[in-house]
């Protein structure tokens, strides 16, 4: 189960796997504030609280579970990174 090892071991088991069939991992931005931002117009909350569940934006007025939200802007980020290195 992944509670058994550190995210260190996990990481480094998924990249071999990743290398092992020829695919490549994405690491995005620690900092990166995939919560807080919009997946819908990309306003960035100042704020949002843990126990905030639904993400709701003052902006466009989307109102999407926060996993989900941060899911999409993990997604696109992560894609605009791997267009950045194809330009390079």
């Amino acid at each position: 189960s992944i509670s058994d090892v550190s995210w260190s071991e996990f990481v480094r088991q998924l990249e071999y796997k990743a290398n092992w069939y020829g695919r490549k991992i994405i690491k995005v931005p620690t900092f990166y504030p995939s919560s807080k931002t919009c997946s819908s117009c990309g306003n960035i909350k100042a704020t949002l609280k843990l126990s905030e569940r639904i993400y709701h934006c003052e902006c466009c007025g989307l109102e999407i579970d926060r996993d989900y939200n941060a899911s999409i802007n993990i997604l696109r980020k992560g894609l605009e990174i791997l267009k950045e290195e194809k330009v390079s």
